[in-house]
């Protein structure tokens, strides 16, 4: 009771306590079968690849996809990231979910962008602190063994991810953009960032978080964070990407404050492979 006490005050922070509660024993004992599960879904390769169209918004029309890691749990059905992602980098397993999502999400690429002349769609997909730091050999690895275009991958990476040690980060960003791929600094706004090592970090794109979205024309505030982090990424030159839109509304105001690109619910949900296909192949516009 005293260690799950000690690991409750950990996860708050440092020069804190907790007194033990009943409910820790759930949470540890929760956890630990979720781990279970966890493992054995890596062994039994229980994952899937699902893919959120991006949209140019002068266009209106998809111009890449966002790979997202789904678990088909046996009992618990298709969960979202959100409900295994933390754990997976607690114990190390999301390198081999990762490199599963990046083989998945570059072969489809590969297979989407045949027969296309404009070079779309690029793919865009998430990569961990974990594998930033441990994987170095990962990139080059997959493309060659995909086919796919460097140039047609867009790797994101978090801004905690970045800062958290800018100079490595640094480094490491410009040995990967030597193969050609593109950066995307993720979740912008969320976390912290230092515009000094932001100028000199060579990504490419910035995405405003959907927090900030939620309000657009609405909430002073948020309009004022977005209109900024457009302009900023413009001077920068980066291309601007919102996520998290939903509404007509909200997509009325990116285009009028100028946004590069956007995705959400409004355009479509995640979809599997087979329906993200579909969706390409009938040109829709927004």
């Amino acid at each position: 009771h005293a260690d799950l006490a000690m690991f409750e005050a950990k996860s708050h922070g440092k020069g804190r306590y907790e007194v033990f509660v009943p409910s820790m024993s759930t949470r540890a004992t929760e956890r630990l079968d979720l781990e279970r599960d966890l493992r054995r879904a890596v062994e039994r390769d229980e994952f899937e690849v699902h893919y959120q169209p991006i949209i140019d918004l002068r266009t209106g029309e998809i111009v890449a996809f966002e790979a997202l890691a789904r678990w088909r749990h046996p009992e618990r059905g298709l969960l979202a990231a959100a409900d295994f992602i933390r754990l997976a980098e607690e114990t190390g397993l999301i390198r081999p979910i990762g490199r599963l999502v990046l083989e998945e999400a570059c072969r489809r690429a590969k297979e989407w962008g045949e027969g296309r002349a404009d070079g779309t769609p690029s793919m865009s997909v998430n990569l961990s602190a974990s594998q930033f730091a441990r994987q170095p050999d990962m990139i080059p690895e997959v493309l060659t063994g995909t086919g796919l275009d460097p140039r047609r991958l867009q790797l994101e990476i978090t801004e905690r991810t970045v800062m958290h040690n800018a100079e490595f980060a640094l480094g490491k960003l410009r040995r990967l953009k030597g193969l050609g791929v593109s950066f995307a600094i993720d979740d912008y706004g969320k976390g912290y960032s230092c515009l000094y090592y932001l100028k000199r970090m060579p990504v490419d794109s910035l995405k405003i978080d959907r927090a900030f979205i939620t309000g657009l024309g609405e909430n002073p505030d948020d309009t004022a964070i977005v209109s900024a982090t457009i302009g900023l990424g413009h001077v920068l030159g980066l291309q601007v990407v919102a996520e998290g839109v939903e509404s007509a509304e909200q997509l009325a105001e990116l285009r009028k404050l100028g946004c590069d690109l956007a995705q959400g619910y409004h355009f479509a949900e995640p979809l599997s492979g087979e329906a993200a296909e579909r969706l390409l192949a009938g040109d829709t516009t927004w």
